[in-house]
């Protein structure tokens, strides 16, 4: 039967208003709404034309309801930034996700989640080093944050929009932890997004709203201490810290110009006025707006090697779109900003993965 859920969701993922589709359609607003109440059954010549209007096939609407997300449990990044539409999109996007690591967890073993419940923790410097020692990572600067977190059972999944407004949530489901990155914004901020997200999951995992202020704080000050703790930073930073130290010395750390500045000014390394001094001179410079001479994007270590497993066995991305009833471009979205999938070879994978046979 026809799946009004499944209507109401793609008519968000694409941004339309009810009105918007029944144009694009050639339908009347009327239909659209009352076949999303489940009001009317449509008939075959109807979900063809809305199946067109969206780009999704038809097969889509007649499966049952995706696994849901529970909103006030989702840690957005920006979410004061973000528009109804943005969210409702990117959370959308994210049930697609469920699908997809679903579909994968048939047929691969994953590492299981290795995180830490620290939300009794009221200091986030404190929390990042009892995660960094639970991991056994020392205080040394971390190559690769994506890695290390897929490693630890972290499951990441790609935002194909375009907009800085939506440009990273997590959340847990099922025991699993899942962070979705948008790559609209340079390699250093998303590192920093990245942490910004372990936080909400060690932090905040007991399903809380952590959309306040405070939750906010809490994340960014965890991502700080994570990314650059404290006996590191101070045994590498000179006596005196101009703007030139701060982008030589975020390089060791690979987060960005600001970000390493506010750290120097939260340990106490620059006074008050040095660090708005720095920062009006990065913004001249042109770290305000993005990271002149940044590094390379991290990607992941799992998706590569799940993909040239599958095209070995000659199962394409279209294939598994196909199985899930969802686009191709649905599908392409929630892997390719997290990496460039070569065929031929498979690389090496941290990250331990076994085809389940």
């Amino acid at each position: 039967m026809f799946n009004p859920e499944r209507l109401l969701m793609a008519r968000k993922r694409k941004g339309l208003t009810a009105k918007a589709l029944s144009e694009l359609a050639y339908i009347t607003t009327v239909t659209i709404s009352r076949i999303e109440k489940g009001a009317n059954a449509p008939d075959e010549q109807t979900v063809r034309k809305i199946a067109a209007a969206l780009g999704y096939p038809e097969s889509f609407f007649y499966q049952g309801d995706l696994e849901s997300l529970d909103t006030e449990a989702v840690s957005f990044r920006s979410l004061s930034k973000m528009t109804a539409k943005e969210r409702n999109a990117a959370l959308t996007a994210g049930r697609f996700g469920l699908a997809l690591v679903g579909w994968v967890e048939e047929r691969f073993s994953l590492p299981s989640a290795n995180l830490i419940d620290l939300s009794h923790e009221t200091n986030p410097e404190v929390a990042a080093r009892l995660l960094r020692q639970h991991w056994n990572i020392g205080v040394k600067p971390i190559g690769n944050v994506v890695h290390l977190l897929e490693a630890q059972g972290v499951r990441f999944l790609s935002l194909a929009e375009n907009t800085a407004s939506v440009d990273a949530y997590s959340f847990w489901k099922g025991g699993k932890p899942f962070v979705y990155l948008n790559s609209f914004k340079s390699a250093e901020r998303s590192i920093f997004d990245t942490a910004h997200e372990l936080g909400h999951l060690v932090l905040h995992c007991h399903g809380h709203a952590t959309s306040s202020k405070e939750a906010e704080r809490e994340a960014n000050a965890f991502a700080s201490a994570f990314l650059m703790p404290r006996e590191d930073v101070i045994s590498h930073a000179p006596r005196f810290i101009t703007t030139d130290t701060v982008i030589k010395f975020k390089k060791r750390w690979r987060v960005s110009a600001f970000a390493m500045a506010y750290r120097f000014h939260a340990l106490g390394l620059i006074s008050e006025w040095q660090y708005k001094s720095i920062c009006i001179e990065l913004s001249r410079r042109g770290f305000r707006t993005g990271e002149p001479g940044g590094i390379e994007r991290e990607q992941s270590a799992v998706w590569p090697k799940i993909f040239a497993r599958l095209w070995a066995e000659k199962v394409t991305k279209h294939q598994i779109a196909a199985e899930l009833s969802l686009p191709t471009d649905e599908v392409s979205s929630l892997v390719d900003g997290l990496t460039i999938i070569h065929t031929e070879e498979t690389g090496a994978v941290r990250a331990p993965l076994q085809l389940v046979k």
